[in-house]
């Protein structure tokens, strides 16, 4: 039989309904393999053992009595630590949350849950999600299971190293810059940034609202199109979520992709991004291509602008969401303060990372009067010409390919300038800046053995065609099969 933790969705389903194995053999191999992977990686920064195995026990009792029942039934998932998980500690990767316990599951959780899934436990994030290396965590950094001297990506650095690792079958993590993306690239998975708004964000501390998505991380595309079934649709808790019918992601997976126009922009494939990666980009467009694709060159002149756009509407975003967290009614709190503004002063001062501390000051700054209008603003109006941008594309092509990060994964500590971790997101903000979904999936490895991602864009909501892209693209090539040596 093959190695459990091996498994994908699919190849896990079918073995809990042939009764090959149990949803607690499944998750008693798990975490004997997080028991030994965990320390080398710092992936998990909780791994919920006893809950896990209850939850297991229920699945299986479930399995027993339902011959019809989810792929997601039973199977062992990752969360995010920036997802509330009622009775298991939810942190976001900061001091400032240290030992809180949320009363209830976000709305994806709470779906899984649904499903009798069955949670390993929470995964490594850079605090509140701002990073792009999960460097910024209180628990550390979390390594790169291709090479433990590099990153493993980030915000959802520990959950694309989870499955990396075979230390979970999928994990959720959320995408609001790229940090669903670049790390699935750099650990060698697929992830999808789905369109704002086709997942709730409900139960999940907030960054930057007008960009947070929530989404999934797996072995391959046709998991994410599992996953997604389950998680994607509206919530009368997340206004944001716009009662747009939800489709079988799985339908359309085998229909091929003859005829398809897809766009390749020139400013994605310029300097700034590394040879080896611009050409194995080019390769996997030379395999669609084969299997019936039609390739377009197009230009998205405005790509330039996404990342000053970024830190200036994120950090805004930012200093709102995080003015809640005072030390007052969760986290740590300082003795004998001087006053109420001491208080404050030294709760934050104590409870936020460097990387928090940057963003407040920057966002509270692009907000502040006389500011506003030259920051705040501005840079509101190029978003919107970012999304005019795209929308002119789209008008040509179907969707677009370009490489998902300018280079493979980066050495830990290697980028000491804040500026130098901005720019590794700039291939993957302005699909976030225009609310549009994006896929990221393995195309081969660099000469140093580290994986290289692809990024594939489509009009909102157009998730499925992603997914049908993908799983053409990885029913005929191998890149997802290979694994690090751990």
């Amino acid at each position: 039989m093959k190695n459990l933790t091996s498994l994908t969705i699919r190849q896990a389903h079918e073995g809990l309904k042939k009764r090959t194995f149990s949803s607690v053999d499944l998750t008693q191999a798990f975490l004997e393999r997080i028991k030994k992977i965990t320390p080398q990686l710092n992936d998990y920064v909780y791994v919920a053992t006893e809950t896990a195995l209850k939850e297991a026990k229920e699945a299986d009792e479930y399995i027993r009595n339902n011959t019809n029942f989810n792929p997601l039934t039973g199977v062992p998932v990752a969360i995010k630590d920036i997802f509330c998980t009622a009775d298991l500690p939810s942190t976001a990767g900061s001091k400032i949350l240290k030992d809180f316990i949320p009363p209830y599951d976000a709305t994806a959780v709470k779906k899984l849950k649904a499903q009798h899934c069955v949670i390993l436990g929470k995964t490594n994030t850079d605090e509140f999600a701002m990073g792009a290396s999960t460097e910024t965590s209180c628990y550390g950094p979390t390594k790169n299971p291709w090479d433990a001297s590099r990153v493993a990506g980030g915000s959802s650095g520990g959950s694309a190293a989870a499955i990396a690792s075979d230390n979970t079958i999928y994990a959720l993590g959320t995408d609001t810059g790229g940090s669903i993306r670049q790390p699935a690239s750099f650990c060698g998975c697929s992830g999808l940034k789905v369109t704002y708004g086709r997942t709730s964000r409900y139960g999940v501390m907030a960054m930057a609202s007008s960009f947070d998505t929530i989404g999934p991380l797996a072995k391959t595309v046709e998991d994410l199109a599992l996953i997604l079934n389950i998680i994607a649709g509206s919530d009368p808790l997340d206004s944001t979520t716009p009662p747009q019918t939800v489709p079988d992601y799985t339908a359309n997976l085998n229909q091929g992709i003859k005829g398809l126009k897809i766009g390749v922009p020139r400013e994605y494939f310029s300097e700034g991004v590394e040879e080896e990666t611009r050409n194995k980009v080019r390769d996997s467009i030379k395999i669609l291509k084969k299997l019936g694709a039609i390739t377009v060159e197009v230009s998205l002149p405005l790509t330039r602008y996404g990342v000053a756009l970024y830190y200036i509407l994120v950090p805004a975003e930012v200093s709102a969401n995080l003015a809640r967290y005072d030390g007052l009614r969760f986290g740590p709190t300082v003795k004998n303060p001087d006053n109420l503004l001491d208080l404050y002063l030294k709760n934050r001062g104590v409870g936020f990372g460097q990387e928090a501390k940057r963003r407040i000051m920057l966002g509270t700054y692009c907000l502040s009067a006389g500011y506003y209008e030259a920051y705040y603003q501005k840079a509101q109006k190029v978003r919107a010409l970012v999304i005019q941008d795209f929308n002119s594309v789209f008008e040509e092509v179907d969707l677009i390919i370009t490489p998902v990060t300018p280079t493979p994964a980066f050495k830990i500590s290697e980028k000491t300038d804040p500026l130098q971790l901005y720019l590794c997101d700039a291939l993957t903000i302005p699909a976030s800046a225009a609310g549009l979904p994006a896929l990221a999936l393995p195309c081969g490895l660099s000469s140093e053995n580290l994986p290289i991602g692809l990024q594939l864009i489509a009009p909102q909501f157009q998730e499925d065609l992603l997914l049908k892209v993908g799983y053409t693209f990885q029913k005929n090539t191998d890149f997802h099969l290979r694994k690090p040596a751990l």
